[in-house]
């Protein structure tokens, strides 16, 4: 018989597997990674701008009310580098830079509609505060 914080093996052998109930608790490295990533100011909203199509630097700057350039380009370059975004050089003159998702990026729109969903649901609209019937 197993003792607590035991569990056997189910082998049949009666040997005893420990159980570390602080494995069950802790957070997975695959959303460790997703929020390192996505959960950094400005990323998620370049990403649903860019949802909607391939946008050119400029464009993209305006869509983002409060962005910085260098702001935005140390972005794009982050997911560049994670192999969400490509950049393209449209030839000129006068030569403009795009930028669009790659099928890993147009991959992330089911889960940033509902995390849109969510947020018109349990922020409210405007105040950005849980509705008070949400806050038990």
């Amino acid at each position: 018989m197993a003792g607590i914080g035991e569990q056997t093996n189910g082998t049949g052998t009666g040997a005893a597997v420990t159980h570390d109930p602080q494995a069950c608790t802790g957070v997975d490295i695959g959303m460790t990674r997703v929020f390192g990533l996505l959960g950094k100011r400005w990323t998620g909203l370049i990403v649903a701008v860019l949802l909607q199509g391939p946008v050119h630097f400029a464009d993209l700057r305006r869509a983002i009310p409060g962005i910085s350039e260098r702001m935005l380009s140390d972005r794009l370059t982050e997911l560049a580098a994670a192999g969400l975004v490509v950049r393209q050089v449209d030839e000129g003159p006068p030569l403009r830079v795009s930028y669009r998702l790659t099928t890993a990026g147009s991959a992330l729109k089911a889960s940033l509609a509902e995390l849109g969903s969510w947020a018109e649901k349990y922020l409210g609209a405007e105040g950005g505060t849980c509705p008070e019937e949400f806050r038990t």
